[in-house]
């Protein structure tokens, strides 16, 4: 084969940069995960104004002294990504840091806290599986089966209290994004709704804010009955233990929020038909499903993330996030040959979908 000559143009030069920039990608999770470790986020907001990394070092209360030096690398890289700010003290002293609106999300008394589904991601077990990325995309199969010699995540987590714990907490965090997304950009859309069952609600979580914001509604919270047994009484919800895959209480409404990506198109066929005939009224009934958009193409504020979170859920759990054309496809076959999508300020949207 031809030798290849690449040269030193300007174009070509930000090619080579582009491909250092993934080389060291993994740096800034790593770095991120470093902060939240030492609790660094929280330390700053606790304070209510910026702080040198002198004082951030000492109010970590670690049993031995920071190496400050290495402290202010890791700060360097992540003011440069704009997770902390940084300003000279007035008085011509050490360096101040300080939060943004990025690191906010870090805060670990947030109930809206990302910093759990941070080190979920970077936890070892997690990261092993991504190792395994090209025998998935070979051969199919679970990246993190294969790193754990054959045991599913869904197996793994419950038998591993620590990591399940991570795992809550990390999707209880985004969940609750997502419900006070919802509750903002989506307060007409529970108009007229009489009763609202919660598909694989979990532990009803989200069918109890929507309840609380709307009181007139009578809320399910439909799960596996081990789910449903750990649920918490809410004010108005009901919970019903069964399995989707054979029947779904009735209702004037379904609500299905990050269902669809966890399972292969036959089986969300499946869940699809049986909202359909859950559904008590055909003609004004309707299913809310809350899931991600792909538009790998887009430019919106969540597409290079949603493109991110497909190869998560492929690498993971061998199952996809899909684009609204796989979502028409899908959801014709499931009953529902008509819908509409709502953007909402989330990572995910909503589809109004329909059966007439």
């Amino acid at each position: 084969m031809e030798r290849q000559e690449i040269g030193f143009t300007e174009d070509m030069l930000r090619g080579q940069a582009t491909i250092w920039q993934y080389i060291f990608a993994f740096v800034d999770g790593m770095a991120l995960k470093c902060v939240l470790q030492l609790g660094i986020p929280d330390i700053i907001n606790s304070n209510g104004r910026p702080m040198t990394l002198s004082a951030i070092a000492k109010a970590i209360n670690h049993p031995h002294s920071l190496d400050t030096d290495h402290l202010s690398r890791v700060m360097a890289l992540l003011v440069r990504k704009g997770i902390f700010s940084s300003s000279p003290a007035p008085d011509g002293g050490d360096t101040l840091y300080g939060v943004t609106n990025s690191s906010m999300w870090l805060l670990s008394n947030s109930e809206m806290s990302l910093a759990p589904f941070l080190l979920l991601q970077h936890h070892p077990w997690t990261l092993e599986s991504w190792h395994y990325i090209t025998d998935v995309v070979k051969a199919g199969g679970k990246g993190f089966t294969k790193s754990h010699n054959g045991q599913d995540f869904f197996k793994v987590a419950p038998a591993n209290p620590e990591f399940s714990n991570l795992f809550n907490k990390a999707m209880a965090g985004a969940s609750k994004i997502i419900v006070e997304a919802v509750k903002t950009s989506y307060k007409d859309g529970f108009n007229g709704i009489e009763t609202l069952v919660d598909v694989g609600g979990g532990i009803g979580a989200m069918v109890s804010e929507i309840v609380k914001a709307h009181p007139h509604i009578k809320g399910v919270n439909f799960d596996l009955p081990f789910v449903v047994a750990e649920a918490p009484d809410y004010v108005g919800v009901t919970h019903v233990a069964g399995d989707m895959f054979k029947s779904i209480p009735q209702a004037d409404a379904l609500l299905l929020k990050w269902i669809m990506h966890s399972w292969n198109d036959e089986d969300c066929i499946k869940i699809l038909k049986n909202c359909r005939e859950a559904l008590s009224d055909k003609k004004k009934g309707k299913l809310i499903i809350i899931d991600t958009i792909l538009s790998p193409e887009g430019n919106d504020l969540f597409d290079d993330a949603g493109v991110r979170f497909d190869l998560l859920m492929m690498t993971q759990i061998n199952t996809k996030e899909r684009s609204e054309a796989q979502f028409k496809i899908l959801l014709k076959e499931g009953g529902f040959p008509s819908f509409k999508i709502i953007k909402i300020p989330a990572l995910v949207s909503i589809i109004e979908a329909y059966p007439q």
